[in-house]
């Protein structure tokens, strides 16, 4: 089971239904519970076999031991702190945030700078102690995710300071065929890897398209 914080969201909502077709159970949290559970029956009419709730975050977040926190930017801080009495030692954060200037009016394509490195930096630093935040799908495209059809084919890269949080978090995105977790080092790499995002979102401006990445020459 898994609880996707911002799963009334674009990014969230998408990873819900393609989790929940993969078999697994998915709780959809929300500032507004009443939002969450719609998002649910959303959720539930497009994937009929798929087991889904809906929640207010502070719920959502302590009904599982593995969290998404897909909000945007503008919204990290406050979600953060308003589940600090809520997230517990031992769970696992996977944080998708990415600081776009569009959180302050700016444009999509450029991004802020965060005092801690990263938005992931940011989360862990705002986790309660014994919470560990990993960093991933910051490139994966929301209406790919969303439109149950179309045949993914890209990389997620994944970031953190704990292997084993790492293989964790890859094991649940590769359930969702057409996606592969590639490894990219410590959580101080996310301030790379977020920097990604508006750079796709340019290419798909200019491209008419939802571009995603692929990196090549790995092992098999």
């Amino acid at each position: 089971m898994i609880s996707i914080i911002g799963g009334s969201g674009a990014l969230g909502f998408g990873l819900a239904v393609r989790l929940g077709r993969a078999g697994v159970p998915v709780v959809i949290g929300s500032r507004d519970a009443e939002r969450a559970q719609e998002a649910a029956g959303k959720a539930q009419a497009l994937v009929p076999g798929g087991a889904f709730t809906g929640l207010d975050n502070a719920a959502a977040a302590g009904a599982c031991e593995l969290v998404v926190l897909s909000v945007p930017f503008r919204s990290q801080s406050e979600t953060l702190t308003n589940l600090k009495t809520t997230l517990r030692e031992g769970q696992l954060v996977v944080d998708a945030t990415v600081p776009l200037a569009a959180a302050v009016s700016g444009k999509a394509t450029r991004t802020l700078g965060v005092w801690q490195g990263s938005a992931a930096q940011q989360a862990q630093e705002m986790v309660p102690a014994g919470v560990r935040v990993v960093s991933a799908l910051h490139t994966v495209s929301a209406a790919h995710l969303k439109d149950l059809d179309y045949g993914l084919d890209e990389d997620v890269l994944v970031c953190g300071d704990a292997k084993a949080d790492k293989q964790r978090v890859s094991a649940l995105i590769e359930l969702i065929p057409g996606l592969r977790c590639v490894d990219c080092g410590k959580l101080e790499m996310a301030r790379l890897t977020e920097q990604l995002t508006p750079l796709i979102i340019g290419i798909n401006i200019r491209y008419k398209t939802a571009a995603g990445l692929k990196i090549t020459g790995l092992p098999t």
